[in-house]
């Protein structure tokens, strides 16, 4: 006679503590993990001194009216005809731009620095 195999299941008393909080444990190492993250990355912003560049922040607000946001850099219209005239201005505006993209060394220790982007120098000189 054939019989059905038994599906045992382990006492009540053989299931650990673990075992029984197992999901209360990972969203827990889940949010210390992140937490932990946060700090680090927070750190480093400070430390950085990336902070200093935020002028959003509400200590940098009375700074924030004292930043020129004038720009002397000719825009190009993207509503008008295209024709030779216009295409030839947008070319001489794009080279000269790219000129000085391609003059700035990425691997310098400042690369961001305005006076190498040369964000006060006129697009004309």
């Amino acid at each position: 006679m054939d019989e059905a195999p038994k599906i045992t299941t382990p006492a009540e008393s053989e299931v650990t503590f673990w075992d029984q909080h197992r999901y209360l444990l990972m969203v827990t190492i889940t949010i210390i993990a992140s937490i932990c993250l946060v700090v680090v990355s927070m750190t480093i912003y400070n430390l950085s001194g990336a902070a200093q560049l935020d002028l959003s922040r509400p200590g940098y607000q009375s700074v924030s009216d004292k930043v020129d946001d004038t720009s002397d850099i000719d825009d190009y219209s993207a509503l008008g005809p295209v024709n030779k005239t216009t295409v030839e201005e947008f070319t001489k505006l794009y080279d000269i731009h790219a000129t000085k993209a391609k003059a700035v060394d990425a691997f310098n220790g400042d690369p961001l620095n305005p006076e190498v982007l040369e964000f006060a120098a006129s697009p004309n000189e």
